[in-house]
């Protein structure tokens, strides 16, 4: 009988390391990553009716102009993505521009801004879990028991591939949307409750005070739209996608907001909205879809909340598994969190830290007796907001800084103009989301003053962070968010 040996060199060559799955995601697959973590239907059902109520009827202009702002903001920012090629995204075009201290500060405050966005929706989860089960079964539910499944969830998802996320993400996606088009349906079929009107577009609905508030909000609604670059790595040609998918993401969401906004105000009336979102903000799209779908519309829009927000998690959990690679990668957390599935191919130590991470959280504010909707979610997921609204405002400066080094053909008002108009509306944003802080946290004048000095206290430890690496580990730091090898 003869015997096969292995050739001495196949037996001297370690395997492979396992990498990302390249080429996985086409346009349509990172669009639902971004637009399922903006969770559209949580948004519009649990944040426009507040909207309405404070910033009246022109409240849909209020979408539409966020969504302008921001794809003045894209502009720079895909013509950027062109040009750096590193999975660090935000950190990765910020430290070009800005250099590396502000970039490992944008770094740190990436890390702690989407773990901010993802952890304290797992109290938006427990709320919206148990007013579903209530309101279809009447059954009373506590909180901790299903954060802690939605986690376990949300992390098994991230552990698989990232074609699985996306298919995922791309069903959830079309049943939120979907109900809010059988809503929208139902109001044009039957005329709204006075008939169809423009006034929310008119100019004196819209240059009124409220309308700063309504941007307020609007701006929050898009939180997330920028992870397109994340995915870079794992996308079929980035150089085309990304940016395709980014404008999609914001052209899709700042008409989908608008039109579902002015939808709800047609369905009870210009003179009748805001005393009905007044009276139950909560149940404002309910009561439009059972008055002009049917009760089992809005049964199926109990549940089609929770699976918006459980697409949402998915979303962002992705998002923050590939800052955690990038950063392993560059070998600023520990090398172990870069570790890839051999089968997957997904950053699973990464993501299991995450969920460890999200676990800790929940926990802590169970034992401490929160609220799982007016203090794990707010308090969480405002700083963290935050956190994402300076990270775009550095990457709007950090374009004009770049171009300006290098050798380009990209045209002034790519690299110059566009991005310098988005730093100004950008900065103006945060302006008014602090200036109505507490009106996204209902807390005291103490606790908000903390929630909004988190984003800047990250991003000094951020920048000592980075004094550290100079001196201690300097070729961690020399090599940060360099270009990958080719």
């Amino acid at each position: 009988m003869s015997v096969t040996t292995p050739d001495a060199s196949e037996e001297s060559t370690p395997p492979a390391a396992a990498t990302l799955r390249s080429g996985s995601l086409g346009t349509a697959d990172i669009a639902f990553f971004v637009v399922s973590a903006a969770a559209p239907l949580t948004v519009m059902a649990g944040v426009a009716p507040l909207a309405i109520l404070l910033g009246g009827i022109g409240a849909p202009a209020g979408y539409l102009i966020a969504g302008i702002t921001l794809a003045v903001f894209a502009i720079g920012f895909t013509t950027m993505s062109r040009h750096v090629k590193s999975g660090g995204a935000f950190y990765a075009y910020i430290t070009r521009g800005l250099g590396r201290p502000v970039g490992i500060g944008a770094a740190l405050l990436a890390l702690v801004g989407y773990n901010g966005m993802e952890i304290g929706v797992y109290g938006l989860l427990a709320s919206a879990t148990k007013d579903s089960l209530h309101a279809l079964f009447g059954a009373d539910v506590p909180w901790l028991p299903i954060s802690l499944a939605g986690l376990l969830l949300i992390g098994y998802g991230g552990f698989r591939s990232i074609d699985f996320g996306a298919k995922v993400l791309g069903v959830l996606l079309l049943a939120e949307t979907g109900i809010l088009v059988l809503l929208a349906g139902g109001v044009l079929v039957k005329g709204g409750a006075h008939g169809l009107s423009g006034a929310s577009f008119a100019p004196d609905n819209v240059l009124v005070s409220g309308t700063a508030v309504v941007l307020a909000f609007a701006f929050a609604a898009f939180t997330g739209f920028e992870s397109t670059v994340i995915y870079r790595r794992e996308a079929r040609d980035p150089e085309r996608t990304v940016p395709r998918a980014t404008y999609v993401a914001v052209g899709f969401l700042g008409l989908f907001y608008a039109f579902i906004v002015w939808i709800v105000i047609q369905a009870f009336g210009n003179g009748e909205v805001i005393a009905a979102a007044a009276k139950d903000p909560g149940g404002l799209f309910f009561s439009a879809i059972t008055t002009y779908v049917g009760g089992w519309a809005a049964d199926l829009m109990h549940i089609f909340m929770v699976t918006s927000i459980i697409a949402s998690l998915l979303a962002f959990h992705n998002a923050i598994n590939r800052y955690g690679l990038a950063l392993a990668e560059e070998g600023v957390l520990p090398r172990s969190l870069g570790r890839i599935h051999p089968r997957h191919r997904s950053p699973y130590v990464a993501g299991i830290a995450q969920t460890a991470l999200g676990a800790v959280v929940v926990l802590a504010f169970w034992a401490a007796g929160a609220d799982p909707y007016q203090q794990l979610l707010l308090w969480v997921n405002t700083p963290g907001m935050l956190g994402l609204f300076v990270l775009q405002l550095l990457a709007a400066v950090a374009v004009p800084c770049y171009f300006r080094r290098v050798s380009h053909q990209e045209g002034t008002l790519r690299t110059v103009v566009a991005p310098t108009a988005a730093a100004v509306l950008l900065a103006t944003a945060i302006g008014l989301v602090i200036s109505h802080i507490d009106l996204f946290t209902g807390a005291s004048t103490t606790v908000n003053t903390v929630l909004i000095g988190t984003a800047p206290a990250v991003f000094l430890a951020g920048l000592v962070l980075a004094w550290w690496l100079r001196r201690e580990r300097p070729q961690v730091y020399a090599d940060f968010a360099a270009e990958p090898a080719e």
